[in-house]
């Protein structure tokens, strides 16, 4: 399957280019700790050869309880993500919950990110569709794969031809998600590239007592299952110690088994990509 070149800065996704990797914690923790991890996974990446977008959420609006942390906000924010884009030259990705925040993530981020509990508003996709920035929309957990030809048609119908889609997983009972990995050629099959979110496919939703609980000890044969099955690219929220994590503990790679885990996804492809 052929899938069109997205650009996301100078990050390309899609058929000829390399797997690219979507890498950075879930949230802002401060502006030090933004710097300091994008400036660690941008030294990973060059270490291994891979094409990297840094992410980060300047507001998590969709967190289990209202006590959570949810971040600095919008214009704190984005001035955090355009000092990191500054210092390292990464591209930025960075998700948006109202149209209004569309045009002023667009002034800073290369890729807008739609979250998969709004795979549905059309406002707020076609706003983001009209900054003329890649568009990464997240599949709905409630959503089977074909049902995302809706929502990249209000990308596209906007004007937007640059789209992404990503698989997060879909609800399973109570508290779970699963993966079906079905879903990755049934996604290419609407020509637009494919990411892999694996940190956020293994949530437990709302297991935790006011937080998302995860199992974040599955992130790597997960990720490698993902790109045996022919993923553009592959999203994981990394940090250096999980546990200390604001958001998204439970289920977010350690920093210092980035490297390793991103040498055998490397090595996966290519055996994927020469079959």
């Amino acid at each position: 399957m052929t899938v069109r070149t997205v650009r996301a800065g100078a990050v390309s996704l899609g058929t000829g280019h390399p797997l690219a990797f979507v890498l950075g914690p879930c949230v802002i923790e401060s502006t030090q700790h933004a710097i300091d991890t994008a400036k660690a996974l941008k030294q990973i990446a060059a270490a291994v050869g891979v094409p990297m977008v840094f992410k980060a959420s300047f507001d998590k609006a969709n967190r289990t309880s209202i006590a959570s942390f949810r971040g600095p906000g919008l214009e704190e924010g984005l001035r955090v993500l355009a000092k990191v884009k500054a210092l390292t030259g990464l591209p930025i990705l960075t998700d948006i919950h109202d149209a209004s925040q569309a045009a002023p993530a667009a002034a800073i981020a290369d890729v807008l990110q739609i979250p998969a509990f709004l795979s549905r508003q059309t406002d707020l996709i076609v706003a983001a569709a009209k900054t003329g920035k890649a568009i990464n929309l997240k599949k709905g957990q409630f959503l089977a794969p074909r049902d995302m030809k809706h929502a990249i048609a209000k990308v596209t119908d906007s004007g937007n031809s640059q789209v992404i889609v990503t698989e997060r997983g879909v609800s399973f009972g109570y508290n779970n998600l699963v993966v079906d990995p079905r879903a990755f050629p049934m996604l290419r099959a609407f020509g637009y590239p494919v990411i892999f979110d694996v940190t956020h496919s293994l949530q437990l939703p709302g297991a935790g007592d006011g937080v998302t609980a995860g199992l974040a000890e599955y992130i790597e044969p997960l990720a490698q299952a993902g790109v045996a099955a022919g993923v553009d690219g592959v999203f994981m929220e990394v940090h250096e110690e999980p546990s200390r994590a604001r958001s998204d503990a439970a289920n977010a790679l350690r920093l210092d088994r980035l490297e390793p885990l991103l040498r055998r996804l490397v090595a996966l492809d290519k055996i994927v990509k020469d079959a």
